[in-house]
């Protein structure tokens, strides 16, 4: 996959903050190379996270997030530094932003307490390196050869450019490594076969794999596997053309049912969902979660979530064929919720269910924040996939071949 086109789930979110006015838009900007932020000496002039998708050498596909200053004030300003607060679930990387001519202030020392209390590894950026005098340098004990003063600190011109390699340098080394995150290349050996089932309906993106479709056929090739793409409708024929058994079925979640009748029970079927809950770091909270659906009511108010936002369909899974398998299921009148892309509700004690997509479209940390806030508030949490098979009847073949 070309780093260029890595989705936005999976590159490495960095997030630049701190309070108004130390900077944090020429930082960002000196480490682009581009104009990518509004500089001024206004306060308060970026009034919006920022995000830039680019390659950062040598932490790779990386999205750089400039965020309001977390000091702002006034109504407005609450909105803004909530905006902030809403960067700081999706990050794996944070850089504080002071100014090199004073220790940290209150504002800075709290944001410090949420990186620690979230386990968001950071560095403290001491820009305005250059309005220091000499005098003053050397009391820092920095120099434009030697910018870094400890684990945390480095300082930092972003006018000069001076301490901008130590700075990526730096980040490179907090980022956590992804060689051995696996979408489904631990579950093969070489030469087995993994047959994908990718139906091709009106939602289906034109011209292109979904993401983890995309992630799958990545894993099989680098796991010296044999990839076989089909659809549900030619499956059948698929699998009585190979003259050796499939290693494992990987289906859509959406004909779950349609897969299990034709796919023998010697052979291993699961669901992209289902790999993406495991991938995604939720997957035995998910299965937990999933047993709610046999404990609703009448009335119960299910919240359905998506990470991303696109046109709704006629035969949308979310809007409209999850809700009526729910309805056929508990042959119960249910009310039903819906939120997507960032708008994740923080109150979510109203709901009895939350059904989640599989998150493709969010990292790890994103996931892991609204797991978590559905955990804190004892909401039953759960996925598209895992809830399919689950009323399907086929939840334990389904993730047979992943839990360990």
């Amino acid at each position: 996959m070309a780093l260029n086109n890595t989705p936005v789930g999976e590159r490495i979110h960095i997030g630049f903050f701190g309070c108004r006015n130390v900077g944090k838009s020429s930082l960002v900007n000196s480490i682009t190379n581009q104009d990518l932020s509004v500089v001024s000496d206004i306060k308060g002039t970026t009034t919006d996270p920022v995000k830039k998708s680019m390659e950062l050498l040598p932490l790779g596909p990386v999205i750089i997030i400039d965020t309001p200053g977390f000091d702002d004030e006034g109504i407005l300003g609450e909105k803004r530094i909530e905006k902030t607060k809403k960067i700081l679930r999706s990050c794996d990387i944070a850089v504080l932003v002071t100014t090199a001519e004073r220790g940290l202030n209150e504002v800075e020392k709290n944001l410090i307490s949420i990186f620690e209390e979230r386990k968001i590894p950071f560095i403290i950026a001491k820009n305005k390196l250059d309005i220091l005098t000499q005098d003053e340098r050397n009391k820092s004990n920095t120099s434009e050869k030697n910018t870094e003063i400890s684990e945390k600190e480095i300082y930092v011109s972003a006018i000069n450019k001076t301490g901008i390699e130590d700075l990526k340098k730096a980040l490179g080394n907090l980022s956590k490594s992804r060689e051995n995150k696996l979408f489904l290349g631990d579950l093969i050996k070489p030469k087995d076969i993994v047959v994908l089932v990718t139906p091709i309906d009106s939602a289906a993106p034109k011209g292109r794999m979904i993401m983890p479709q995309q992630l799958a056929i990545r894993d099989i090739i680098d796991a010296n596997g044999i990839c076989v793409v089909t659809k549900e409708s030619e499956l059948k024929e698929t699998l009585q053309s190979l003259n050796k058994k499939p290693t494992l079925v990987v289906t859509d979640s959406q004909v779950f049912e349609e897969v299990n009748k034709i796919v023998p029970e010697d052979i291993a079927l699961t669901s992209f969902s289902i790999l993406m809950a495991r991938y995604k770091g939720f997957l035995k909270t998910a299965i937990n979660g999933v047993n709610q659906i046999s404990k609703l009511k009448n009335g119960s108010k299910i919240l359905i979530s998506e990470g991303c936002t696109h046109h709704r369909q006629c035969d949308d899974i979310g809007t409209v064929k999850l809700p009526n398998w729910l309805k056929k299921y508990t042959n119960l009148d249910l009310n039903f919720e819906w939120s997507s892309g960032t708008g994740f509700p923080n109150d979510l004690k109203k709901y009895d269910l939350i059904i989640h997509c599989g998150g493709c479209m969010l990292n790890e940390n994103e996931m892991i924040f609204r797991m978590n806030s559905a955990v804190n508030q004892n909401v039953p949490f759960t996925n598209y996939g895992i809830a399919i098979a689950y009323m399907k009847g086929i939840l334990e073949r389904s993730i047979k071949p992943i839990i360990k």
